[in-house]
């Protein structure tokens, strides 16, 4: 965040200033940690489960081989079907960029959603496997396309950061964001007009500065003239006193040399002075003309940062919104073809039940008249046996009475 920088103090020398711009591009920082740290409601963990299904299967997409090199690896960390969907895939999107421009749009058209559609087979086959990316990894060469897709995961997984922010971030917390990012701005106002006020006191300066050397070089025209002329009237002197005396024309010579030779080394140091402060005002304007070159580049490239992030984030809003709306139409259509499937499922488990406890009763039936057939049974073995005995005894004792009869 800019600070104020403090007001020039007076005189001719103006203190270096330390500015640092913050641009209006660049308020789409974090500037207040949102309170919530965890999402409640079930609809945002559904936006947030999107975004992370999709980024599992950007991951998965730029893992994806060229060409397989080892399939006998794939078969056993994927299994022989995601093994066929693969090689199924590649032989489609192999086909897809043998098309040429001669081919009719219809054929490309029909490629490109065949590739579509054996992409989107592989990805749901492979969701429900956890080693599918460990196993893609050593499968074979990748795609050339592989960074593009890379930047993509990177632009989602910075979209779900920003998506997560924004769910977690309550009405309270935007609006203190909101108003945090006025104060941000009018600072960034303040600042250019500090900016703006440093240099017209930066061109004030140079412009007092010219005035101060105008005045010297005058002071020295000046001096140059009066050195002039005093070496004039210092030869006419010395011309009109030669004749009255030669003692005193000495005399005058010497003195008329030490105020041209103190004159001479004034005027020599009042140019070496002049020299300096030209040398040392041009690197004052050159630094001065770099530093306002510099923040103004920052500020132009901060702004064209700015826009081309926010076109790209946009792009891929709307590209994931359609995505997005594409799942949720498949999703629904699964969830109603489950429902469906429950029902029968419930029928087909009541069917079985009722069967079964229908099964169970005739076995009882069985059991109970398979003992009362062996009660029977018994009981008429019996009966069988204690007839005959009797017929035996009946018969013995027929035969002895007969016997005895017969004596």
């Amino acid at each position: 965040m800019a600070s104020q920088s403090p007001e020039a103090p007076p005189g001719d020398e103006l203190p270096p200033v330390a500015l640092t711009p913050v641009s209006p591009n660049k308020l789409s920082l974090k500037i207040i940690d949102p309170s919530r740290k965890k999402l409640v409601s079930p609809e945002p963990q559904r936006i947030v489960g999107v975004l992370d299904e999709c980024i599992r299967k950007m991951e998965l997409v730029a893992l994806l081989p060229s060409e397989l090199t080892h399939p006998e690896s794939l078969s056993v960390s994927l299994g022989g079907k995601a093994v066929g969907f693969l090689t199924e895939h590649l032989r489609v999107v192999k086909e897809r960029r043998a098309l040429t421009g001669d081919t009719e749009e219809e054929e490309r058209d029909a490629a490109t959603k065949g590739a579509r559609n054996s992409l989107l087979n592989l990805l749901r086959l492979l969701r429900g496997c956890p080693t599918a990316g460990a196993g893609l990894k050593g499968a074979g060469p990748i795609t050339e396309d592989r960074r593009g897709v890379q930047e993509l995961v990177a632009g989602l997984q910075e979209l779900r950061a920003v998506v997560l922010e924004r769910l977690l971030t309550t009405a309270s917390e935007e609006r203190e964001r909101s108003r945090h990012i006025q104060e941000v701005s009018m600072r960034h106002r303040s600042n250019l007009e500090v900016v703006a006020t440093l240099e017209k006191e930066v061109a004030a300066a140079i412009k007092d500065k010219d005035e101060e050397i105008s005045k010297q070089n005058e002071a020295i025209r000046r001096l140059k003239g009066s050195l002039h002329q005093k070496e004039k009237s210092s030869e006419d002197f010395v011309a009109r006193t030669q004749k009255e005396a030669q003692r005193q024309d000495e005399s005058d010579q010497k003195t008329s040399e030490g105020k041209q030779t103190r004159l001479q080394q004034e005027a020599n140091q009042l140019r070496v002075q002049l020299n300096n402060l030209i040398t040392e005002h041009k690197e004052a304007e050159l630094a001065l003309r770099k530093k306002k070159y510099k923040l103004e580049t920052e500020i132009e490239n901060w702004i064209q940062k700015y826009d081309t992030d926010m076109g790209e984030k946009q792009t891929e809003l709307e590209e994931m919104t359609v995505i997005y709306e594409e799942e949720k139409a498949e999703l629904r259509e699964l969830q109603e073809h489950y429902a469906v499937l429950e029902l029968e499922y419930s029928q087909i488990m009541e069917e079985r039940r009722i069967a079964q406890e229908k099964k169970e009763e005739e076995e009882r039936e069985r059991e109970v008249k398979s003992h009362a057939v062996v009660i029977i049974q018994a009981f008429w073995r019996g009966h069988c046996v204690r007839k005959v005995m009797k017929a035996k005894v009946k018969s013995k004792k027929a035969k002895k009475g007969k016997g005895k009869k017969g004596k």
